[in-house]
């Protein structure tokens, strides 16, 4: 694809650039309150097709705007996985009135979403998943099961739901894809896992009898496993490329800390500071070249690239750190917790990158089977 920014685009860019600049003041918020600051200027959902409320961006000013958000600072997005994931899907398989039901609330940041398809036993493996969902008796369903490393669900009004609708069926066949609201006491729980970065953005999240309404089915009973499928192929695209401008960001605070500490005057930590520089350049041309493409491998390739790149990333800062990175900010005692700075934290959650999303052995198989056509994994 022959990807260009033209004079529109540019445009562009000065617009969103003079619009964060000015509400500033609300980046601290953060959280919800920020998302409705995004969705009253229109800022969210530049890519939909339709008029839900928001903006209409061509591809260029979708990748701008996300480009300047990230250069920015800008706080870290509550509702993208409404935006970015939920959204498009509902697009392309939901119905109307599901998208009028849904759309504006996350155009406008009022309404935010998790994700619920890992299981403590189907993790990458999506297709065993056990979390079993019944026809109840005014035609709606009653899910009962256990999701883990659920992003943001303590903060999620709603969570699309992959659930077993077909008892006794294996594998991808009589799974359904639901959208439950989160605001159910007695029959939804939400647990955070503490992280050893002593973070808990994920939770395991518990339902015990838990509704969703008929209305709520997106696409047809046992089909849910096509709109799963669907909805992960738009984690990659502008996402990817507005990742890769935070990816910017750090590696150039290693860089600079490098060129402080004299680890930049070391052949293999210099060596190794070049290299993450030109994967990430790579990595950039590689996801303007699939942008807009339907390659069935480019998610795969694209998650490999990243996860790995981003964890060497915070193996380097640690290197560059030296023996200092072995301690905390500040000194331990008894009564309080050892403390971590920010390039800890950023090293110990990266160990996570070649698992979450999707492992890189899964995104192994995907590729061998899927772009080289080669025989299928065995599996029970």
């Amino acid at each position: 694809m022959d990807f260009t920014f033209g004079p529109e685009a540019d445009s562009f860019r000065a617009q969103a650039r003079a619009w964060l600049a000015e509400h500033r003041d609300g980046w601290a918020a953060g959280g919800r309150g920020w998302e409705r600051t995004l969705g009253a200027a229109g800022w969210i959902g530049l890519g939909w097709t339709g008029d839900y409320g928001n903006r209409r961006a061509t591809l260029a000013q979708q990748v701008v705007w996300g480009e300047e958000y990230a250069s920015s600072g800008a706080p870290g997005r509550s509702g993208h996985i409404g935006e970015n994931l939920l959204a498009p899907t509902l697009l392309a398989h939901g119905t109307p009135a599901q998208r009028d039901r849904f759309l504006p609330p996350i155009a406008r940041g009022a309404e935010l979403w998790c994700q619920g398809y890992s299981e403590p036993d189907a993790g990458s493996d999506l297709a065993g998943i056990r979390t079993a969902a019944v026809r109840d008796s005014d035609g709606g369903y009653r899910i009962t099961g256990q999701k883990i490393w659920t992003s943001l669900a303590q903060d999620a009004d709603w969570c699309f739901v992959l659930a077993r609708t077909e008892p006794g069926s294996r594998r991808h066949h009589g799974l359904s894809f639901l959208l439950v609201p989160m605001d159910q006491p007695g029959r939804i729980e939400v647990r955070p896992i503490r992280q050893m970065s002593g973070e808990a953005e994920f939770n395991e999240v518990f339902f015990d009898d838990a509704r969703a309404s008929a209305e709520h089915l997106v696409g047809t009973e046992g089909g849910g496993w096509t709109v799963a499928m669907s909805l992960l192929g738009y984690e990659r695209g502008v996402s990817t490329l507005v990742q890769q401008i935070g990816f910017e960001q750090e590696l150039r605070e290693i860089t600079d800390l490098a060129r402080t500490t004299g680890a930049d005057t070391e052949p293999v930590l210099r060596a190794r500071i070049v290299r993450q520089w030109a994967e990430l350049r790579t990595m950039r041309w590689n996801a303007l070249r699939t942008l807009g493409t339907d390659s069935p491998g480019a998610p795969s390739v694209a998650k490999l690239l990243w996860g790995g790149w981003h964890q060497r990333l915070g193996e380097l800062a640690m290197a560059v750190r030296g023996t200092e990175a072995a301690t905390g900010p500040s000194a331990w005692t008894p009564s309080r917790p050892y403390e971590l700075d920010a390039l800890q934290r950023r090293f110990l959650f990266s160990r996570a990158d070649t698992i979450y999303g999707g492992s890189d052995e899964i995104q192994r198989n995907i590729i061998a089977e899927r772009v080289l056509g080669l025989p299928k994994e065995q599996r029970p």
